[in-house]
Protein backbone atom coordinates (compact mmCIF):
# COMPACT_ATOMS: atom_id res chain seq x y z
CA UNK A 1 0.00 0.00 0.00
CA UNK A 2 2.59 2.54 0.82
CA UNK A 3 4.86 1.96 -2.37
CA UNK A 4 1.58 2.83 -4.12
CA UNK A 5 1.13 5.97 -2.36
CA UNK A 6 4.64 7.08 -3.55
CA UNK A 7 4.31 5.90 -6.91
CA UNK A 8 0.65 8.03 -7.13
CA UNK A 9 2.71 11.12 -5.81
CA UNK A 10 5.48 10.62 -7.90
CA UNK A 11 3.66 10.31 -11.03
CA UNK A 12 1.42 13.89 -9.43
CA UNK A 13 4.54 15.56 -8.54
CA UNK A 14 5.92 14.79 -12.54
CA UNK A 15 2.89 15.85 -14.11
CA UNK A 16 3.32 19.20 -11.84
CA UNK A 17 6.40 20.16 -13.02
CA UNK A 18 5.59 19.23 -16.99
CA UNK A 19 2.98 21.45 -16.85
CA UNK A 20 4.94 24.06 -14.80
CA UNK A 21 7.68 24.12 -17.85
CA UNK A 22 4.92 24.25 -20.24
CA UNK A 23 3.46 26.95 -19.01
CA UNK A 24 6.57 28.97 -18.81
CA UNK A 25 8.17 28.46 -22.17
CA UNK A 26 9.22 31.11 -24.05
CA UNK A 27 5.68 31.68 -26.05
CA UNK A 28 3.83 31.70 -23.63
CA UNK A 29 6.43 33.94 -21.51
CA UNK A 30 6.43 36.41 -24.71
CA UNK A 31 2.31 36.86 -24.37
CA UNK A 32 3.01 37.91 -20.95
CA UNK A 33 3.17 41.55 -20.08
CA UNK A 34 6.71 42.29 -18.65
CA UNK A 35 6.34 44.50 -15.15
CA UNK A 36 8.99 46.86 -16.60
CA UNK A 37 8.28 46.33 -20.33
CA UNK A 38 11.00 43.85 -21.18
CA UNK A 39 10.94 40.19 -22.37
CA UNK A 40 10.79 37.73 -20.05
CA UNK A 41 12.26 34.50 -19.89
CA UNK A 42 13.07 31.47 -17.58
CA UNK A 43 16.37 30.74 -16.20
CA UNK A 44 16.35 27.64 -14.17
CA UNK A 45 14.28 28.63 -10.68
CA UNK A 46 14.07 32.08 -11.92
CA UNK A 47 12.81 34.50 -14.38
CA UNK A 48 14.67 37.18 -15.97
CA UNK A 49 13.33 40.75 -17.54
CA UNK A 50 15.74 42.01 -19.83
CA UNK A 51 15.40 45.12 -20.48
CA UNK A 52 17.62 47.66 -22.93
CA UNK A 53 17.46 50.90 -24.54
CA UNK A 54 14.53 51.97 -26.90
CA UNK A 55 14.68 51.10 -30.77
CA UNK A 56 16.43 53.92 -32.89
CA UNK A 57 18.73 55.07 -29.41
CA UNK A 58 22.07 55.23 -30.15
CA UNK A 59 25.48 55.58 -27.84
CA UNK A 60 28.71 54.18 -26.25
CA UNK A 61 27.05 53.43 -23.19
CA UNK A 62 23.25 52.61 -23.17
CA UNK A 63 21.71 50.90 -20.53
CA UNK A 64 21.29 47.05 -19.86
CA UNK A 65 18.37 45.69 -16.88
CA UNK A 66 17.55 42.48 -15.73
CA UNK A 67 15.38 41.81 -13.32
CA UNK A 68 14.64 39.03 -11.35
CA UNK A 69 11.76 37.18 -10.09
CA UNK A 70 10.80 33.55 -9.28
CA UNK A 71 8.20 31.91 -11.50
CA UNK A 72 5.01 33.35 -9.34
CA UNK A 73 6.35 37.11 -10.32
CA UNK A 74 7.82 38.01 -7.00
CA UNK A 75 10.83 39.89 -7.09
CA UNK A 76 13.86 37.96 -5.89
CA UNK A 77 16.99 40.03 -3.95
CA UNK A 78 19.92 41.34 -6.56
CA UNK A 79 21.90 41.63 -3.67
CA UNK A 80 25.09 39.18 -4.18
CA UNK A 81 24.40 38.09 -7.71
CA UNK A 82 26.96 38.36 -10.35
CA UNK A 83 25.88 38.19 -14.15
CA UNK A 84 26.56 39.47 -17.62
CA UNK A 85 25.39 40.06 -20.52
CA UNK A 86 26.12 39.22 -24.04
CA UNK A 87 24.41 41.63 -26.77
CA UNK A 88 24.85 39.88 -30.58
CA UNK A 89 23.57 42.41 -33.48
CA UNK A 90 24.61 43.70 -37.04
CA UNK A 91 28.52 41.74 -36.82
CA UNK A 92 28.76 43.32 -33.23
CA UNK A 93 29.33 41.56 -29.96
CA UNK A 94 29.31 43.38 -26.62
CA UNK A 95 29.69 42.17 -23.34
CA UNK A 96 28.09 43.99 -20.28
CA UNK A 97 28.77 42.96 -17.08
CA UNK A 98 25.92 43.27 -14.17
CA UNK A 99 26.00 44.52 -11.07
CA UNK A 100 23.49 44.98 -8.07
CA UNK A 101 21.46 48.14 -8.12
CA UNK A 102 18.79 47.09 -5.54
CA UNK A 103 15.58 45.32 -5.05
CA UNK A 104 15.64 42.54 -7.63
CA UNK A 105 17.55 44.31 -10.42
CA UNK A 106 20.85 44.14 -12.09
CA UNK A 107 22.38 46.76 -14.29
CA UNK A 108 25.09 47.47 -16.89
CA UNK A 109 25.69 49.42 -19.56
CA UNK A 110 27.52 49.07 -23.11
CA UNK A 111 27.57 49.50 -27.00
CA UNK A 112 25.41 47.73 -29.06
CA UNK A 113 22.30 48.98 -31.65
CA UNK A 114 18.82 48.35 -30.97
CA UNK A 115 17.06 46.79 -33.53
CA UNK A 116 14.67 43.59 -34.48
CA UNK A 117 17.92 41.14 -35.20
CA UNK A 118 19.69 42.21 -31.88
CA UNK A 119 20.09 38.52 -29.56
CA UNK A 120 20.77 38.87 -25.95
CA UNK A 121 22.13 35.97 -23.82
CA UNK A 122 21.97 36.50 -20.06
CA UNK A 123 24.12 35.12 -17.58
CA UNK A 124 23.29 35.14 -13.50
CA UNK A 125 24.22 34.10 -10.58
CA UNK A 126 22.32 34.70 -8.10
CA UNK A 127 23.17 35.01 -4.60
CA UNK A 128 22.50 31.09 -2.86
CA UNK A 129 21.41 30.00 -6.52
CA UNK A 130 22.59 27.91 -9.53
CA UNK A 131 23.98 30.04 -12.19
CA UNK A 132 21.61 30.38 -15.00
CA UNK A 133 21.27 31.46 -18.60
CA UNK A 134 18.46 32.24 -20.84
CA UNK A 135 18.32 33.72 -24.22
CA UNK A 136 16.48 36.82 -25.57
CA UNK A 137 15.49 38.54 -28.84
CA UNK A 138 14.29 41.63 -27.16
CA UNK A 139 13.32 43.66 -30.22
CA UNK A 140 11.39 40.87 -31.87
CA UNK A 141 7.79 40.68 -32.01
CA UNK A 142 5.82 38.34 -30.30
CA UNK A 143 4.45 35.57 -32.29
CA UNK A 144 0.58 36.50 -32.33
CA UNK A 145 -1.63 34.00 -30.35
CA UNK A 146 -4.14 31.46 -32.49
CA UNK A 147 -7.69 32.84 -32.62
CA UNK A 148 -8.58 29.58 -30.45
CA UNK A 149 -6.20 30.02 -27.33
CA UNK A 150 -5.68 27.24 -25.30
CA UNK A 151 -7.52 28.72 -21.65
CA UNK A 152 -5.72 27.56 -18.83
CA UNK A 153 -8.88 27.49 -16.42
CA UNK A 154 -10.13 24.74 -14.82
CA UNK A 155 -6.32 23.20 -15.07
CA UNK A 156 -5.97 23.10 -11.05
CA UNK A 157 -4.44 25.67 -8.77
CA UNK A 158 -2.16 26.83 -12.05
CA UNK A 159 -5.38 28.06 -13.86
CA UNK A 160 -5.60 31.10 -11.29
CA UNK A 161 -2.31 31.91 -11.99
CA UNK A 162 -2.63 34.61 -14.98
CA UNK A 163 -0.64 35.24 -17.11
Amino acid sequence: MTSLIRSGLLAASMLMAAHAALAHDDATLDRMKAPHGGQLRAAGSLHYELVLAPMGTQGAALPVAVYLTDHGGNPVPSQGATGTVTLLGQGQKTQVKLAPAGDNLLKGEGAYQPGPALKAIVSVSPKGLPAAQARFTPYAAPAKQPEHAHDHAGHGSHGAHRH
